[in-house]
């Protein structure tokens, strides 16, 4: 009760920026999981039983509490249908890429999305820009360079493989930056569940002719668990993710959820400590946790910018 009462109190730029707290949060421990995943399954594999899980789950919570948002599907826009097309190849590109790649470095080229859907955010919504959200750009960008630069020098002679997983996850991160903007504009028309709900039910469909069942028997339970984790993050974290976008500017969404590489460097970094044996263990140096504070530090920085620019005006 006392939640939502000041969950009600709060302004836009609050519940927008909380929302991408969250979905920065569940990306954060998405790609250990995935790699986890695809030690089992192929990479299409588990895209599908994102999507499907997803897609059950929401469709459940939608028939129960909001059946009115099903009639998304006797309006359907070309825009829609290629958002769902382009969310499709970002789980495709970023699910191929990390097969080569750890959790921590995947995040290098995936950093390309955020980026170019906050350039969107500028170039096509027209949003204001001020002089310290330039400077907390600059602090992100530089914060992700000394953040990830011993892994990137390390895997400079990993040869072909790592070559193709980054190609992979660059492309994939693209294909996010054009799905969030057109997901920008679609959120004027449908609520961010109706969008959601067709495009989990969209992706499921077009990738079930190349899904490979034939491991999913052998499976045991905690493999079902985790994929069904999977799934259940996938839900949580694009609800928040486009309800962040509904409250608040494009460009301040990107930057709170360029914090999810912290939060994989963070348990990357314990797991390898406690020596488990189900994820190859990564090392990080002193740089490496200097870079995480900058990037932090920027994103703090744009945010309170946002902020006393309002109050001024």
């Amino acid at each position: 009760m006392i939640f939502a009462c000041y969950f009600s109190n709060m302004t836009d730029n609050s519940k927008g920026i909380l929302y991408a707290s969250i979905t920065a949060s569940l990306w954060g421990f998405l790609a250990i999981a995935l790699k986890i995943a695809i030690t089992e399954l192929s990479p299409v594999t588990v895209v599908w039983v994102r999507f499907s899980t997803a897609f059950l789950t929401l469709a459940t919570v939608t028939f129960i509490f909001r059946r009115k948002d099903f009639a998304i599907y006797r309006n359907l826009h070309w825009m829609l249908l290629l958002a769902a097309v382009f969310l499709g190849f970002n789980y495709l590109g970023f699910i191929s890429g990390i097969k080569y790649v750890s959790p921590s470095s995947s995040q290098v080229f995936i950093m390309v999305a955020p980026v170019t859907f906050a350039l969107s955010g500028i170039l096509i919504f027209r949003e204001q820009v001020t002089l310290q959200h330039l400077v907390g750009f600059a602090l992100v960008v530089a914060g992700i360079g000394l953040f990830y630069s011993e892994q990137i020098r390390d895997l400079v002679n990993a040869g072909n493989h790592f070559t193709r997983g980054m190609l992979l996850i660059f492309g994939g991160g693209l294909s996010w930056a054009v799905f969030a903007s057109l997901q920008k504009t679609l959120l004027r028309t449908y609520s961010p569940n109706q969008l959601n709900l067709f495009i989990y039910s969209f992706c499921a469909i077009m990738l079930l002719p190349f899904a490979q069942f034939s491991k999913l028997p052998a499976l045991e339970g905690e493999e079902y668990l985790l994929l069904y984790y999977l799934g259940l993050n996938t839900v949580l974290a694009y609800g928040s993710l486009s309800l962040a976008i509904k409250y608040t500017e494009a460009n301040k969404v990107s930057v709170i959820i360029t914090l999810n590489p912290i939060i994989t460097f963070v348990t990357m970094a314990i797991l390898s400590r406690m020596q488990v044996s189900w994820i190859e263990p990564e090392s990080f140096s002193v740089l490496s946790i200097t870079g995480a504070l900058i990037v932090l530090s920027g994103a703090i920085t744009v945010i309170m910018a946002g902020r006393r620019h309002k109050r001024i005006t």
